[in-house]
């Protein structure tokens, strides 16, 4: 719901406060006005408020998400005007903050404005260089301009006098995987040889990743026997690739063991190695398996994350295993995270439909505790439960 003007201004005027209280660093509060509203124009004025700079961690997700519901309102002319206003109030005008705008005009839906951008970087004071040439290329993967991305990495280093290092490749790599076109990695590892540029463990994990979303196995056996003439030994990164692309393609058991192999040979997996695997049996409803290596996760000291037990507790809801879904929710709960409203839902009438109301009114009133905006809803489905 859209803030109405009055208020907007206050709150505006309260943050401009803050940031002079604090010196600055009031874009953490910022963030939320620009998420609360939806009128294009009040989110400009929320943005013109504040004098953001990309070379910011907070200010940079401020930048995002603006140009992000711009985009999704259709605001082009809003989004051109935030950028080129943003880059007038440069005092430096770095290479780094080129980079940064020309992805955000990737990001708004704006691809030409972004090579528009790094064309005219000299006119502007700003140094041209790979650096800038590799963010203008991850803009193109970014918008899923895979064709405008091939040809900028043809034409731009000569045109511009570049010299394409580890990182560039790296990125054009990612947008053929992307693009289901993993079958370039060959002719592009080839040609970073003849110019003698090493590949490192992200390039060989992005094109593992794209020969098996193309389910191309025979392939992937080809790259880990290339990682061994350079002298790359697969780490847990590699293996936690290729555990992550089984199970996407629903090929659980075949993660599993490959996860037993790395048990074997005395590597350890990490938190994200199990995550994969929590994630991928249960997507295929096999969720005793899910269940048990969720718990050697926690027995192992190792935190799951957020995302990590909503999968769990949705599943488990899908498959009626209320009672472990409550135990999750209040573990989870208790950590500071709460599942969407779907499952919450799901599993307060599934306590219900155990006979576990009084374990469902727990849970709705610990829910009711953390979205205060909610309490009414939760209100009406506690009052249904008599």
């Amino acid at each position: 719901m859209a803030m109405p003007c009055g208020k907007l201004r206050s709150v505006i005027l309260q943050w401009r406060r803050l940031s002079t209280v604090t010196g600055g660093g009031g874009s953490r509060s910022l963030l939320p006005l620009i998420l609360g509203e939806q009128n294009p124009e009040r989110i400009l004025d929320i943005c013109r408020s504040a004098t953001l700079s990309p070379e910011s961690f907070h200010d940079r997700l401020a930048y995002s998400k603006a140009i992000s519901k711009l985009r999704d309102a259709n605001h082009y002319d809003g989004i051109r005007c935030f950028i080129k206003e943003s880059m007038d109030k440069l005092h430096n005008r770095s290479e780094r903050a080129a980079s940064h705008f020309i992805i955000l005009y990737a990001q708004g839906g704006l691809i030409d404005d972004a090579i528009k951008l790094f064309d005219e970087m000299p006119e502007k004071g700003i140094e041209r260089n790979v650096k800038t040439l590799n963010s203008l290329l991850y803009s193109c993967t970014l918008a899923g301009e895979y064709g405008v991305m091939k040809r900028i990495f043809l034409e731009f280093p000569m045109k511009y006098d570049l010299r394409p290092n580890l990182d560039t490749y790296n990125v054009v790599l990612r947008g053929f995987c992307q693009s289901g076109s993993a079958s370039e990695a060959h002719a592009m590892l080839a040609e970073m040889e003849t110019k003698g540029i090493t590949p490192d463990t992200k390039t060989f994990t992005t094109v593992i990743a794209g020969f098996y979303m193309e389910e191309k196995f025979s392939e992937v056996g080809m790259i880990l026997a290339l990682m061994k003439k350079y002298g790359i030994v697969p780490n847990i990164s590699i293996y936690n690739v290729r555990i992550q692309s089984l199970c996407k393609l629903k090929r659980s058991d075949e993660a599993k063991a490959l996860f037993d192999g790395i048990l074997a040979r005395g590597m350890k997996p990490n938190q994200t190695t199990y995550r994969h695997l929590v994630y991928g049996f249960c997507r295929e409803r096999k969720l005793g398996m899910a269940k048990s290596l969720f718990k050697e996760m926690i027995d192992k000291g190792m935190e799951p994350g957020s995302e990590c037990y909503f999968t769990l507790a949705y599943y488990l809801c899908q498959g009626r295993d209320f009672e472990e879904a409550s135990s999750v929710c209040k573990d989870c709960m208790s950590k500071g995270f709460v599942p969407n409203i779907t499952t919450m839902k799901s599993l307060v009438y599934g306590l219900v439909g155990i006979g576990k109301v009084r374990e469902a009114r727990e849970i709705i009133s610990q829910v009711k505790g953390k979205f205060s905006k909610n309490s009414s809803m939760w209100s009406e489905i506690e009052e249904g439960l008599d």
